[in-house]
Parts: C-alpha cells; sequence; structure tokens
C-alpha cells in the first residue's frame, strides 16, 4: 500500500524547519539555507538539479537518493510555490525551480485560490487545490496509484497533516545549526501520543539522519 512520506527534510537543533523574514531574496528565511548543507554536495542532488556535477557519496547521498524513490505525487504548501500571498498576482509566476522542477510527477498545491494547472518539463504537473488538506491527499494518491505521495512542506503544511495523523513515515536531517526563531515543526505536537517511533538514526558530519514511522 502506498505511504505518505516526509523526506529529507531538514531542521534545527532547536526544531526550525525555516529562518525567520521569509521572502523573496531569503525563501528559507534568515538562516534557512544553512540547515540544507548537508544535501547540496551530494550526488544525488546534483544529478536532480542538473547542474552536470558528479557530487558526492556516503550516508547524506543515500538518504537523499531514498527521498526521492517511489515516488507518485507531492504535496506542497503555498508557500513552498511561490513568495505571494491572496489571489495569483502573477500570472507567469510558475514556482522556484525553472521550467523543469525536480518533482517529475504531479505536484498538488495547497491554496485558497483557484488557478489551473501548470505543466512543467520532465512530466511536473502543478495542480492548486482550495479543498483543504484531505482534498489535496485524495487526489494526490488517485494521481499516485501504488506510489508514495510526498510532503514537501513547508512547516505549517505539515503540521496539518502530522495533527490529522496522516503521515506514515518521517525523515528528518538535523542539521548543526541553532535559528533561534522561525517555524517550528514540533512545538505542540505529541509524537509519541501520534503514534511514532524512532526505526532508524545516523550522524553524519553534516546532519543526524532520523526515521520515525507510525506504529500500525
Amino acid at each position: 500500500m502506498s505511504k505518505v512520506r516526509i523526506n529529507a527534510f531538514s531542521l534545527s537543533i532547536d526544531g526550525y524547519g525555516a529562518g525567520p523574514g521569509q521572502d523573496l531574496e531569503n525563501p528559507l528565511g534568515r538562516g534557512g539555507l544553512d540547515l540544507h548543507q548537508w544535501v547540496f554536495p551530494t550526488r544525488s542532488f546534483q544529478a536532480t538539479h542538473g547542474t552536470g556535477e558528479t557530487g558526492t557519496t556516503g550516508i547524506d547521498d543515500d538518504f537523499a537518493t531514498r527521498a526521492m524513490a517511489g515516488l507518485g505525487a507531492w504535496i506542497l504548501g503555498r508557500n513552498m510555490f511561490a513568495p505571494s500571498r491572496g489571489p495569483w498576482a502573477d500570472p507567469e509566476w510558475k514556482g522556484w525551480w525553472g521550467p523543469n522542477p525536480p518533482y517529475h510527477c504531479p505536484v498538488f498545491v495547497l491554496t485558497h485560490y483557484a488557478r489551473a494547472p501548470i505543466r512543467m518539463d520532465g512530466g511536473t504537473e502543478f495542480r492548486f487545490v482550495t479543498g483543504g488538506i484531505h482534498a489535496a491527499l485524495k487526489e494526490a494518491r488517485a494521481a499516485a496509484g501504488n506510489l508514495d505521495v510526498r510532503l514537501g512542506g513547508g512547516v505549517s503544511t505539515l503540521r496539518q497533516y502530522l495533527e490529522a495523523r496522516l503521515v506514515d513515515e518521517m525523515h528528518f536531517a538535523v542539521a548543526p545549526v541553532v535559528l533561534g526563531s522561525g517555524e517550528h515543526l514540533f512545538q505542540g505536537l505529541d509524537l509519541v501520543k501520534l503514534g511514532y517511533r524512532v526505526t532508524e538514526h545516523v550522524t553524519t558530519p553534516g546532519a543526524t539522519h532520523i526515521i520515525l514511522a507510525r506504529a500500525s
């Protein structure tokens, strides 16, 4: 059966998934880019983002590769797609990633404002869902078939799916970074009561990788 997964989601040691002051120049907030230094050099990241570089191998690359395997659909919050709020003011905005985003399958974007689907190079199609998290998941599961659905973020989106007990498995990369403020993932959430336990953990110089799964 297909799973709903969180993969390669980087956190600070103090639990923040994005820094403060997110804007067009700082889509991850101030200091947010530091959370992802573990993945940028990896072979998987370099191949996915088309830099043409070989990239590093090893544990970090293994987790980055696993994060992209077996996916049939993604779900993103609007902030992961665009910096704007309210009605769609710029019809030319098609995401942060250029003409060939790294998804290569349907991506369901949570929003309060309807918009026609956007087809991109490489098989990515952004579809905009105004009916909330359950409607988005229903559409994503239908699109994914037997493959998994990955929640790409941001923090608010992940929290909503966690609170609704809809996430089967999570991989967090905890970076050796302290942010102090921003968007905190776990505040007010009791992962034990939600049914999660740690099933795997390993540390590299760039991050501590932690897998949590929900008891069946």
